[in-house]
């Protein structure tokens, strides 16, 4: 028998609501519907969620318009206990049948894990859709977060928004229900301003179509893409690239219910000041695109997304233009200003700003990475002089008028006030990369000057936070010491440096007054950086315990741990490394069992089987190249060295019993494992790869 299905269509409509806010919400009554209707086993073929600034709604299609039939099972006292001695029914079955509203003879046996018990089993009719749809969607609703509730009226009702008008519809029918006051209807809006008329639906399945008619393009996901097309076209036609970020697209999509993009410009006079005041005025303000050039220049051109068609769109890009232009005239003011003082001479302002308390000022991280940086650039072939000086400016942009007012122009703007003061470009390079990278996938610095005070400055946050006791915990990392430690691994990664991390760590330790650290900060910083590998190397769909089994070794040196990762990634799928690494762990579970430490040093008087020799020779004979190999980093030639043992490893455990009675024979074979062992991990720990390549 086909089971009856329809349409579910609810709605929630508001007033205006956060953008920031529309998806999370909608999403959360998304959810909460279709998990209510699978606590009532009502099945149903697909949900899609709407969210405007006016409305949350979700259509479900599909929808069983009654639960299937389901047996009931109750069960009773033991079979054992049932009866009394005469054969009579004991008082537990007598009670457990008046419980049930049964006579006690129509209950059964029914086997359990725990034996016979008494029971009854029935057959009940399923949830229909109608009797449970008014409860499921008042939970789904009350399980919207909102991150402040605010009261309207005179009622006592709380919502995010002044909630305005309900639709629920199963099929054409209304589903009565009655949420902060209003009860459910087939009515819902259009648009403000184009459609305002209240609009009745005759089925759930028309709502999509519907609101589009009457201006509203309900579908958040249909609604960012036609402005990011909007966007690109009208970018186009200017000849120029419009900048669209993800962030700035979901936001713009949440304040509109129809967009149209409309383009604008600036007095080009304003490209004086930095781009980034400029881009940071158009995006945190105002909400507008940026555009650039085929050079990647900004252009005096910006992209609005208006929530109408108007019949003179010029006056809505006029308004624009003038609501612009006292936010530029601001940045520009600012940089003008701030040129009029040497950024040198701000240095002495650094003093005044603390930094952390128990670390002490700016001025004192200054002192601390600039010394940092110096004995990084010896390390890192840079210019001495060149990363000084970076160092000694690299912070004196953050008491810059400019800075202040636009904080994601710090490094930026100091670049170009060193510009400005007659600074070489190198120290100016040096004031703005140092910041990179800024997030996951940006540039890395692009000289070694800038480098190093990139890795001192990050080094020097990292081990003053861990010093002081205050970690990460969870989602709560102020200092962002998660993304410092993954910047260090690429920079130091990228320039291939055999730094040590514990290295670095110690020597930035070293810059902090006696007393304010604790003793074992260096190792904790060290280990905490390292650990950053794992969801680097996730990223890149390289399995843990390649990562483990190079970590395992004691390596600290973040290129040198790439280095060992990609060549062990490249070979864990070959059959050799297959066999070794299940040889490693046998070998490994062999060796700690054994109550005598071996070091690796058989005595071959002492072989016993051909396969003894044989193995011992072909260790011998692969070790010099492998050592090699490893001195110079070329881990891939040394692994393919390590291969050759695959053979002579088979024969070996196929024909030798290592635990022999006589304990001269035992020692010595354990011996020959552990050299076979300590010529493996020179480069990896193999037998945490067991299984790594399947």
């Amino acid at each position: 028998m086909t089971m009856a299905r329809t349409d579910l269509l609810f709605e929630l409509g508001t007033e205006e609501l956060p953008a920031g806010s529309l998806m999370v919400m909608a999403e959360a009554l998304q959810q909460g519907l279709s998990e209510g209707l699978a606590s009532h086993d009502l099945g149903f073929e697909t949900s899609q969620l709407f969210a405007t600034p006016r409305r949350l709604a979700v259509l479900i299609t599909g929808l069983a318009v009654q639960a299937p039939e389901r047996t009931v099972e109750a069960l009773g006292p033991p079979v054992a206990a049932s009866r009394d001695a005469d054969g009579n029914w004991s008082p537990a079955a007598l009670g457990f049948a008046k419980k049930q509203g049964v006579d006690v003879e129509t209950l059964d046996a029914i086997a359990t894990p725990k034996g016979e018990r008494l029971g009854l089993r029935r057959v009940e009719a399923g949830a229909t859709a109608t009797a449970v749809l008014p409860d499921v969607i008042e939970t789904a609703v009350a399980g919207i977060p909102v991150s402040k509730r605010m009261r309207w009226g005179r009622t006592q009702h709380e919502f995010l928004r002044p909630v305005q008008w309900l639709v629920a519809l199963l099929g054409d029918d209304v589903v009565p229900v009655q949420l902060m006051g209003i009860r459910s209807d087939r009515v819902t809006r259009g648009h403000r301003f184009h459609h305002p008329q209240p609009i009745s639906l005759d089925r759930a399945a028309d709502y999509e179509k519907t609101l589009h008619d009457a201006f509203v393009l309900a579908d958040f996901a249909a609604r960012r893409e036609q402005i990011r097309s909007q966007v690109v076209a009208s970018a186009a036609e200017a000849d120029a690239e419009a900048v669209i970020a993800d962030d700035l697209l979901d936001e713009v999509t949440g304040l509109v219910e129809w967009p149209v993009a409309l383009r604008g410009s600036f007095d080009p006079a304003f490209l004086e000041v930095p781009a980034g005041a400029l881009i940071s005025s158009m995006k945190e303000h105002q909400k507008y695109f940026h555009l650039l050039d085929k050079q990647g220049q900004l252009l005096p051109l910006f992209i609005t997304i208006a929530n109408l068609e108007s019949s003179r769109p010029e006056t809505i890009i006029a308004g624009n233009e003038k609501v612009i232009r006292p936010r530029l005239s601001d940045a520009a003011f600012f940089f003008d200003n701030d040129k009029s003082t040497p950024l040198a001479d701000r240095r002495a302002r650094l003093e005044t700003v603390i930094f952390q308390q128990k670390l002490g000022s700016l001025a004192d991280k200054t002192e601390r990475i600039t010394t940092l940086s110096g004995w990084l650039a010896d390390k890192l072939g840079a210019d001495p002089d060149t990363t000084r000086r970076g160092a000694e400016l690299a912070k004196c942009d953050l008491v810059s008028d400019l800075v202040l007012e636009f904080p994601d122009l710090q490094g930026i703007a100091g670049a170009h006030y060193a510009a400005h003061d007659g600074e070489p470009q190198g120290v100016a390079d040096t004031i703005e990369q140092h910041y990179w990278p800024r997030f996951a996938g940006d540039a890395l610095p692009a000289s070694p000057e800038a480098a190093a005070v990139a890795l001192a400055d990050r080094m020097d946050t990292l081990v003053g936070i861990f010093g002081i006791g205050q970690l990460p915990t969870g989602s709560k990392d102020p200092f962002a010491l998660r993304r410092a430690s993954l910047a260090v691994l690429r920079i130091l990664m990228e320039l291939g440096s055999d730094l040590d991390l514990g290295q670095i760590a110690q020597k930035a330790a070293s810059g902090f007054t006696d007393g304010v650290l604790d003793g074992d900060t260096a190792q904790r910083v060290s280990d905490y950086a390292m650990d950053r590998f794992r969801a680097w190397y996730e990223d890149q769909g390289v399995p843990v315990a390649v990562l483990r089994a190079v970590i395992a070794t004691g390596v600290t040196c973040p290129a040198e741990v790439d280095r060992r990762v990609q060549a062990l990634t490249a070979f864990i799928g070959t059959e050799a490394a297959t066999a070794l690494a299940a040889a490693n762990k046998r070998v490994a579970n062999i060796l700690a069992k054994s109550e005598d430490e071996a070091t690796g040093k058989p005595d071959p008087a002492l072989f016993e089987q051909p396969a003894e020799q044989q193995l011992h020779d072909r260790l011998l004979a692969v070790q010099p190249g492998v050592q090699t190999a490893v001195a110079s980093g070329d881990f891939g030639h040394a692994l393919a060295q390590l291969a050759n043992l695959q053979d002579p490893v088979d024969a070996f455990f196929d024909e030798v019993m290592v635990n022999a009675d006589d304990p001269a024979t035992r020692n010595n074979r354990l011996e020959l494992l552990a050299a076979l062992r300590n010529a493996f991990t020179g480069i990896a720990d193999f037998a945490l790869l067991s299984g790594a390549g399947k």
